[in-house]
């Protein structure tokens, strides 16, 4: 029976250590002041990471939310989905595009197109705080490298974020100076990624933050309360961020709870 509790016991001690980060990165001071607009402020014709969408967020002092990927030709453009179809109505995947046929997508039937993210950033013009999320599709070095080396010239406040790993990973060990996080939510519901068991239980449980040491982990609003985030946010001091936040009253208690809110479908 002694046996039985040292090992327990050692698993846990085990489990913990490897939810660790870093804490205390002096750029999360100025992110933490800031509600983001998810994909932009979007609706009512203005699509989700549309520059419109970007310019009302803009306009009404939020921070924004926005994906990231790499197309084929080295380009950069801002969009959630690795499918073109619920945005654009069109076959094929984004990084197979190039950037000669962008203005040919259309986003959900608006004269709005697909945008680049050096039109985003020039748009945003370093006013405005950024969460920028790495859509990684067998690309991981080489979106982060150019991700990177674009926002080196934006002036604003801004932070990376990835639900892979190895992004998280790559940041710490290339560009230890800028603020990272881990995406992760609850895998075995509700989650859409085709991940095996064994890796979806691992990256829920944020148990290979002791490689990847994130500033913050970003976690679903619903899946919030696990026992990984007790122990990143109050025995390491990682910062917590929450997504998508989409009433007043989450937004309170993620902002009493100390959380950084991601919102969508109402203004706070």
């Amino acid at each position: 029976m002694l046996v039985v509790l040292v090992i327990l016991l050692i698993l846990v001690l085990l489990f913990v250590l490897s939810t660790i980060g870093r804490h205390g990165h002096p750029d999360l001071a100025e992110l933490r002041k800031h509600v983001y607009a998810h994909r932009g402020l979007h609706g009512d014709g203005a699509p989700e990471n549309s520059l419109e969408a970007f310019r009302r967020a803009k306009e009404a002092g939020y921070g924004v939310e926005l994906d990231v990927h790499l197309l084929k030709d080295g380009e950069l453009v801002v969009f959630h989905d690795k499918e073109l179809m619920r945005m654009t109505g069109r076959e094929g995947v984004v990084v197979d595009l190039t950037s000669s046929v962008l203005g040919d997508y259309h986003l959900n039937g608006t004269e709005y197109t697909i945008p680049t993210f050096r039109e985003v950033l020039e748009l945003f013009d370093g006013e405005v705080p950024l969460i920028v999320e790495l859509k990684v599709v067998g690309n991981c070095p080489e979106l982060c490298e150019k991700a990177c080396h674009m926002l080196d010239d934006y002036n604003g406040p801004y932070c990376l974020e990835s639900f892979d790993p190895r992004c998280v990973y790559w940041l710490k060990k290339n560009r230890p100076d800028l603020v990272r996080g881990q995406l992760t939510q609850n895998y075995f519901a509700g989650s859409k990624a085709k991940l095996p068991w064994y890796l979806k239980l691992l990256l829920q449980h944020q148990v290979l933050n002791f490689l990847t040491r994130p500033d913050f982990t970003a976690y679903r609003y619903s899946d919030r309360k696990t026992i990984s985030n007790f122990f990143c946010r109050k025995v390491w001091g990682i910062q917590g961020v929450t997504w998508t936040i989409k009433t007043k009253e989450e937004l309170d208690t993620a902002l009493k709870d100390d959380w950084i809110p991601i919102f969508e479908d109402f203004e706070p």
